[in-house]
């Protein structure tokens, strides 16, 4: 922000975002001194921008009472980085109404200047991604957005829910956080019909009620270790139970959160795992760079066996002769 310009337009969005603001606030903001934010308000106020400054130890500035901003401003380094999150959820699945990103990807590039808005358009079109694209289950705009408010203000709402089995009930829950995870949003809360801890697919709740009663979550909750543990303990075929000797925030990297859960222990770190085919969780393992141990099944010392000799088949492999 070392331009006086880009200062300057920043300076407009904060007054906009913001009731009032103190001089010494925005020079923090800002990353410069309260002077030269007085120097700023004065280029505004040319621009015919009416902005208001109280006096006094509680005083600010504000803009004038009924002032709306003209169409978007973006710097570049600002649209850029709207264009590369709008492709990015895209990608993850994090989408909501199916047309609401690429309609807001078009209204952004139309108001752009034609100098700024070809560099996008090419970001746009040539960028590629190394991972695969999720495909989302995306929930309505109105319920996300109310749980969320929910979760902040710790007040209860209901909602009304519809299991994988279709069938629909009415419960008050508690939202102690909302969690986007792989293609899929979530809630986590107290249900009170159950009376205990629940996680719900928010693309499963058709509406949310504001509820007049708050609630206080308890101290420390993790709405994101609570969702990947539940999902870890989903129902499989195979129980896997595994000492990685090695340290355990690496382990804890090279592992996917959702699919085990970690304990250090004196001798390494105990993975427990549940899995629907045994192949893949040798692959998972061999893949570490860590020994480890196996404590059950006994099946999966087998996997791994195999896993192992069609390794060696394939080292010892040499390579096809073309026909002359």
């Amino acid at each position: 922000m070392s331009h006086p310009l880009t200062r300057v337009l920043t300076l407009l969005e904060l007054l906009q975002s913001n009731a009032r603001l103190t001089g010494a606030e925005l020079a923090d903001r800002l990353d410069t001194d309260v002077r030269t934010v007085r120097r700023y308000m004065s280029h505004l106020r040319d621009l015919g921008i009416p902005v208001e400054a109280e006096r006094g130890r509680y005083g600010g500035y504000r803009l004038a009472r009924g002032y709306r901003m003209p169409p978007l401003v973006l710097t570049n380094d600002e649209a850029l980085a709207v264009v590369l999150g709008l492709l990015a959820a895209e990608r993850l699945g994090m989408g909501t109404a199916a047309p609401a990103n690429a309609g807001a990807l078009a209204k952004i590039e139309r108001v752009l200047p034609h100098a700024l808005r070809e560099p996008l358009a090419a970001m746009r079109e040539t960028l590629s991604f190394t991972a695969n694209a999720v495909i989302g289950q995306a929930p309505g705009t109105g319920v996300l957005l109310a749980l969320a408010q929910a979760s902040r203000a710790h007040m209860t709402v209901g909602i009304h829910h519809q299991s994988w089995c279709q069938e629909h009930t009415e419960r008050d829950i508690d939202p102690y956080g909302v969690v986007f995870h792989t293609g899929r949003w979530y809630v986590v809360g107290h249900d009170h019909l159950r009376d205990s801890l629940r996680t719900f697919r928010i693309d499963r709740i058709a509406s949310v009620t504001s509820r007049a009663d708050s609630f206080t979550a308890p101290d420390g909750f993790d709405p994101v270790a609570h969702l990947t543990s539940t999902l870890a303990q989903g129902p499989y075929r195979w129980q896997v139970e595994v000492t990685i000797h090695g340290p355990l925030d690496e382990i804890a990297r090279r592992l996917p959160r959702s699919a085990v859960t970690l304990t250090a222990q004196p001798t390494g770190v105990l993975m427990h795992a549940r899995a629907e085919r045994l192949d893949g969780m040798a692959h998972m393992l061999a893949s570490l760079e860590w020994p480890f141990t196996i404590h059950h099944p006994d099946e999966l010392r087998q996997a791994l066996k195999n896993l192992a000799a069609q390794l060696t088949a394939a080292a010892q492999r040499g390579p096809e002769k073309l026909p002359q």
